[in-house]
């Protein structure tokens, strides 16, 4: 009987250990959609982008978009988080910026959008200008129009 008592006993504090690790995950992973957090997050780096998968594999068409737009201005060095891995931070990023959808982009801190604007801000030319305040040179600044090289 005592020999049952303690593989109890063992068990029981075996799971009590386990749910306070459990609870520990859980809310540390409740803090990665708090303001805090996230004001962290977008002020760390020049280029912060809040995306659907990784820049190497994006998993929707929008996140791709944001990839491909940064991709052609030459810029490789930023921050991306995947919001599939964490459905607190994708919550949180939507309730930090006021905006719906994802992805998310922010330059020095500073929300600048979604797919949609980056896109509209690549197309009329302001984007070169913006990544030129956060000190990026836009690699489109650097080629030539085609029509400049049928002249050569």
């Amino acid at each position: 009987m005592s020999q049952l008592f303690l593989t109890t006993a063992r068990l029981l504090r075996t799971q009590g250990r386990r749910s306070a690790f459990l609870r520990a995950l859980s809310s540390e992973a409740a803090d990665t959609g708090s303001r805090e957090h996230i004001d962290g997050l977008v002020k760390k780096d020049k280029v912060v982008v809040f995306m659907k998968g990784v820049p190497e594999q994006p998993m929707c068409g929008f996140s791709n978009a944001v990839v491909q737009i940064f991709r052609m201005h030459g810029v490789d060095n930023y921050s991306a988080y995947n919001v599939l891995e964490d459905e607190n931070l994708r919550q949180g990023i939507k309730d930090y910026s006021s905006w719906p959808t994802i992805p998310q982009v922010f330059l020095s801190g500073e929300f600048v959008g979604g797919c949609d604007i980056l896109l509209q801000m690549h197309q009329n030319g302001d984007l070169v200008e913006e990544l030129q305040k956060v000190g990026i040179r836009s690699a489109l600044l650097d080629k030539q129009p085609d029509s400049d090289k049928d002249k050569q």
